[in-house]
């Protein structure tokens, strides 16, 4: 049930009308949580099991931490907890990779062993809820936060439909008191809401789906496209992502403000960044402080020596790259990334370079690096990433898109930068604030008008349900 089909607009209107309607608070969390289940099981009925099973399993152990005083039995309960989340995680997302690496390896050494048959099915934001489940537990064990009796409220704040299938990841101790809190009727928030959510639907079904003609098949075989098109389709599938998935997230926000509850932003113009570090505190906003505060300061951070934390760094955003998925190529990324952000420190910019004049320069050197990345994250292997790199480099002819296609990438492109241009505009905000409440109506079904008459005929899944 995608967030911009015919299905979810009646399911979402069914779950607002019964959820208002309702006048006791326990009703409504149950009826959410009962919304939210049934909202996954659309996906797959069975996989919702693990789901329940790993958050009942953690309920029990999160409760068990607050009344134990052992620190020996304090840190085998956590070790338990993340150590079954992590193996499920291991299991449906990483076995059949383990499994051809070794087999791959065995066979360079001399054996001959074929590939196993069997295939595991993904169970649809496994890696979303379990880094959710990981930090409920984590935060009980160092008391920053209370186990939650109330098995409702906790199987929420896993559930919670907005931000269930691809966040942004949730910390308990910013959702759980929400959940607590009496939710009142507000116009107000409603409209933000639908402003919320009619931005995401623009961003995903009219700018990143158009752009799936362009990138996948210079994509699939970029050994046939001449440079100008490697040049296009790169960063159309970087204003692709950004939309996609900063889309989805936008509409996770405006669903949720119509049910009372306030998600953390995910995404702040990540591309105006004047530097990789600056990036990923734009980019994925939930993911990157996530790691930060449960991998990287866990393992030293920066504390120790110079060597030490690069390796913290590198080992972090290695973690970073295999969360995205089960390649090698998803590694490399994270690999990049961190020996990006480990030269960063070791060689920082003089502060001459803080001047306004050079911010434009940096954004660009940024995006470039960024452009790298991208090669490496979008290719359907190494090889055809590093033929990519190269005809980026050496220029050579091929095969050219269509002038319509052309000129559909450079305006999306236009767009997105325009996008956080005005996103830069402090005045903005205070001013939408100022429109007429009935002119702001008419204005957002004129907005949602334009949206259907422009949405592709075909409309993909989100980029980042996959991970």
């Amino acid at each position: 049930m995608l967030f911009h089909s015919f299905g979810f607009f009646v399911f979402f209107c069914v779950v607002f009308a019964v959820f208002w309607t309702l006048r006791s608070h326990r009703a409504r969390m149950g009826w959410l949580l009962l919304a939210s289940c049934v909202f996954y099981g659309t996906w797959n009925p069975w996989l919702i099991l693990l789901i329940l099973f790993t958050a009942s399993v953690d309920y029990v152990i999160a409760l068990r931490l607050m009344r134990e005083e052992s620190p020996a039995v304090r840190r085998a309960l956590l070790a338990l907890s993340i150590c079954m989340s992590l193996s499920l995680l291991a299991f449906f997302k990483y076995a059949r990779f383990l499994a051809d690496t070794v087999i791959t390896g065995l066979n360079l050494a001399g054996t001959h062993l074929a590939s196993p048959l069997w295939q595991i099915v993904l169970p649809l934001a496994i890696s979303f809820y379990t880094f959710e489940t990981i930090s409920y537990v984590v935060d009980v064990y160092r008391r920053r936060i209370p186990a939650e009796r109330n098995v409702i409220d906790y199987a929420l704040y896993i559930m919670f439909f907005p931000h269930l299938i691809a966040g942004p990841i949730v910390r308990p101790g910013f959702f759980l008191p929400q959940v607590r809190r009496l939710k009142r009727f507000d116009w107000a928030r409603m409209q933000l809401g639908a402003q919320f959510f009619l931005r995401g639907l623009f961003k995903k079904a009219v700018l990143a789906d158009q752009l799936a003609a362009i990138i996948d098949p210079v994509f699939k075989t970029p050994a046939i496209y001449s440079t100008p098109m490697l040049w296009l389709a790169v960063p159309c599938y970087a204003a692709q992502i950004y939309c996609d998935f900063s889309g989805y997230t936008d509409m996770a926000i405006g669903a949720a403000h119509t049910f009372g509850f306030k998600l953390p932003q995910n995404f702040n113009r990540p591309y105006f960044a004047d530097s990789i570090g600056e990036f990923w505190r734009r980019w994925h906003i939930t993911l990157s402080s996530w790691l930060r505060d449960y991998v990287y300061i866990p393992l030293g951070g920066s504390r120790g020596s110079p060597a030490r934390t690069y390796r913290n760094i590198v080992l972090t955003f290695a973690l970073c790259g295999l969360w995205h998925g089960a390649a090698w190529q998803y590694v490399i990324f994270g690999l990049y990334h961190g020996v990006l952000l480990s030269i960063e420190r070791a060689f920082p910019l003089p502060s001459s370079f803080n001047a306004p004049l050079f911010h434009p320069l940096k954004v660009a050197r940024t995006f470039f690096l960024l452009l790298i990345g991208v090669v490496i994250f979008r290719a359907h292997a190494i090889t055809d990433a590093w033929l990519m790199l190269e005809h980026m480099v050496i220029p050579v002819a091929g095969q050219t898109l269509s002038p319509d296609l052309i000129r559909l990438g450079l305006v999306v492109l236009a767009v997105v930068f325009a996008g956080h241009a005005l996103g830069t505009m402090p005045g903005l905000p205070r001013l939408a604030r100022r429109i007429p409440p009935v002119a702001m109506g008419v204005a957002l079904a004129c907005f949602f008008l334009l949206i259907q008459m422009l949405i592709p005929a075909e409309s993909a899944a989100f980029v980042y349900f996959q991970f």
